[in-house]
């Protein structure tokens, strides 16, 4: 049964929607060309800072870096960043997904060598889930993970991994046992070094000319067994965990959201009935899924299960995102007043097929919601 509960950000969020505010006035010069698509800005340098205000782990203990806010705070900061458009892949996924899986399933060693280092904004990770030729059937994993002694030897193929190019870490979903009755079982998770356990890194080139995307290679890759994070054989109950994070935040319905600023600009103080029209639709949607994730946020803040209705956030944003440069376009005016919508608009309709594939496909995530309506 889905459930959004009733929650709204605390008033004490506002001093701090100030302080990131002004802290992206004051770092311009790290996104001249502001673009809300979480994946196109990788700054590490924007990422240090940003750890060095406390804005990376926000939600996690002190003793590992943290800085034990709440997640309507760190709400708040993702909001303010993704929506202004600025540089924030580096650390992205280390933030939001690797660093929580490690704090519930890993070793109190793995939580002091790596969560500091996110934190401080000095290690990135990727994640090792999809693989080529099994689509969105993540339970066919056939990456295996053979145990030898004190480590693990790696044989197999992870694509569409984002920034694997560029960061320290992949947290991969292996098979450490043969596939069985049960395909969820004999699967695991664990760390591999991208720069020194001899990793091939494929980038891949999208239609806007960027390599965010990545092909992983590993041929006789041999790892530490002390890399296996949580219990070896559970890694279906922390990946599908793991998704919730990555499933309900603001970035899966702002992505198109410069394209929306745009329009805006465009359109000017007095736009007419159709432009009217078309930005109350735009931002109708906007508010409810605005709406929807907080309460997402809400849930977690008190560890509820929200795995269906971070689908349904992700679904319904990843609906917006391609709606919405639509929308947009056919109320926006002709003349040199829309120069910059028309760039934003070209540069996101390139990025937007990748859109529905990040997170898990729609198919999938349909699947995830019908199940949790009990309709199959």
């Amino acid at each position: 049964m889905l459930q959004f509960d009733r929650v709204s950000l605390d008033e004490s969020t506002d001093a701090l929607r100030a302080e990131v505010r002004e802290f992206l006035g004051e770092n311009q010069m790290h996104f001249p060309h502001p673009n809300s698509d979480f994946v196109t800005g990788h700054d590490p340098e924007f990422s240090r800072k940003l750890g060095e205000k406390g804005w990376i782990g926000m939600t996690w203990p002190t003793e590992y870096g943290g800085a034990e806010r709440t997640f309507f705070e760190r709400y708040v900061v993702t909001e303010e960043i993704v929506a202004a458009g600025a540089p924030v892949s580096a650390h992205w996924i280390a933030d939001r997904q690797s660093g929580p899986l490690l704090l519930r399933y890993g070793t109190e060693e793995q939580r002091k060598t790596y969560l500091p280092l996110i934190t401080r904004g000095e290690a990135f990770f990727s994640i090792g889930m999809s693989e080529p030729d099994t689509g969105s059937d993540l339970a066919s994993v056939r990456t295996t993970a053979t145990r030898e002694g004190d480590a693990y030897r790696v044989n197999g193929t992870k694509i569409w991994t984002t920034d694997a190019h560029r960061n320290h870490y992949i947290i991969c979903l292996v098979r450490t046992e043969p596939p069985g009755d049960n395909r969820h079982a004999g699967m695991s998770q664990i760390i591999i070094d991208l720069k020194n356990d001899d990793v091939q890194v494929r980038p891949i080139a999208n239609m806007a000319g960027g390599e965010d995307f990545n092909e992983v290679v590993f041929e006789d890759v041999l790892v530490p067994a002390d890399r296996i994070v949580g219990e070896p054989g559970n890694g279906w109950e922390q990946v599908t965990s793991e998704l919730s994070y990555e499933r309900s935040g603001p970035e899966r319905f702002l992505s198109a959201f410069r394209v929306f600023v745009e329009l805006v600009r465009a359109c000017g103080e007095n736009p007419a009935p159709h432009q009217a029209a078309a930005i109350g639709q735009i931002a109708a949607h906007l508010m409810t899924m605005r709406r929807m994730s907080i309460s997402v946020a809400g849930m977690l803040e008190q560890s509820k299960d929200v795995a269906v209705e971070a689908a349904l956030v992700k679904e319904l944003g990843n609906n917006f995102e391609k709606v919405l440069p639509e929308i947009a376009r056919l109320a926006v005016p002709s003349g040199p007043e829309a120069a910059a919508f028309r760039s934003t608009f070209e540069e996101t309709l390139l990025l937007s097929p990748s859109f529905t594939l990040r997170g898990g496909t729609r198919e999938i995530l349909r699947g995830v919601i019908a199940r949790g309506l009990g309709l199959r």
